[in-house]
């Protein structure tokens, strides 16, 4: 059952229908196959993963039943190709964010929570860090040795926060999308909502449906903080910045959509408003330049 009348439109859709990957007894090859994939793609944040890059020899081992499928995430989740994708080039707290996100399926609950792994990671370091998550009695509780890890934080169960919940959706931007592929880069997603104790507004992930697209501003300014002279001959000195979200553009599919910035003197802003409603753009702000 979805999660809302509007699952849909929060992307969520992908883990109401399917349930969770658990090995049973008398598995087979393929059923192992498919447990590797789903290990991958939880415990790598859904990222593309090359032929050349795979884990084959945690893969031959959990195929002959030497692995747990809590062992093989364990083991995908200490790799060097864990850490080359998302320990070292991130940020610590990121790197915890990403951490609960891969191994608990949800979002952390509070600061404190992140202040335990940090200092653990300081004092014991990374695979320490990792031992704690997938040997704690939330995992057991959870998912044991059978069950590949999901997204928890999309669904209301016991021992699960409220909070978490609408922070999942910091952290999760759509099933089509990467954790190492968001607008939002290596940067923290909630270092400012866990310091507060506040709960983060639910953002949607962009989708085709324009009620599914949330603007969301880029790390680094697509155009000049400053803008210098005039844009034509009898243009007023006042210029506009005008932010759009979900733009159609021309010749590429409805799904993909783009963000972008225009400057415009006063006397063209009223017809580049009309140009974008036309392209199905949503402003988000208009300031002075």
């Amino acid at each position: 059952m979805a999660i809302t009348t509007a699952a849909a439109r929060l992307g969520t859709t992908a883990f109401d229908m399917a349930s969770p990957m658990e090995q049973r007894q008398n598995w087979t090859i393929e059923d192992a196959k498919a447990i590797i994939q789903a290990v991958y793609r939880q415990v790598l944040g859904n990222d593309y993963l090359m032929q050349s890059e795979r884990l084959v020899g945690l893969e031959s081992l959990f195929c002959n039943g030497q692995l747990s499928v809590r062992d093989l995430v364990r083991a995908v989740a200490k790799s060097e190709l864990y850490k080359t994708k998302f320990l070292y080039p991130n940020f610590q707290t990121r790197v915890i964010e990403l951490n609960i996100k891969h191994l608990l399926g949800r979002a952390p609950y509070d600061e404190s929570e992140v202040i335990d792994h940090l200092d653990r990671y300081q004092n014991e370091g990374f695979e320490a860090d990792i031992d704690s998550y997938v040997d704690s009695a939330e995992y057991e509780e959870s998912f044991g040795d059978s069950i590949v890890p999901y997204y928890r934080g999309f669904n209301t169960q016991t021992s699960q926060k409220t909070v978490g919940f609408t922070r999942m959706f910091r952290l999760y931007r759509g099933y089509a999308t990467s954790d190492r592929s968001q607008v939002g880069g290596n940067s923290t997603r909630l270092a400012s909502e866990l310091a507060r104790n506040a709960a983060s507004a639910v953002v949607p992930p962009s989708s085709s449906n324009s009620e599914g697209w949330a603007y969301r501003a880029p790390q680094r300014a697509t155009t000049p903080k400053r803008i210098f002279g005039r844009s034509s001959t009898g243009s007023s000195d006042r210029l506009y910045r005008i932010e759009v979200s979900g733009t159609n553009l021309p010749g590429y599919p409805k799904i993909r959509r783009s963000n972008k910035e225009f400057v415009v003197p006063y006397e063209q802003l009223s017809n580049t408003l009309q140009r974008i409603n036309k392209l199905g753009g949503k402003v988000a702000s208009i300031t002075l330049a």
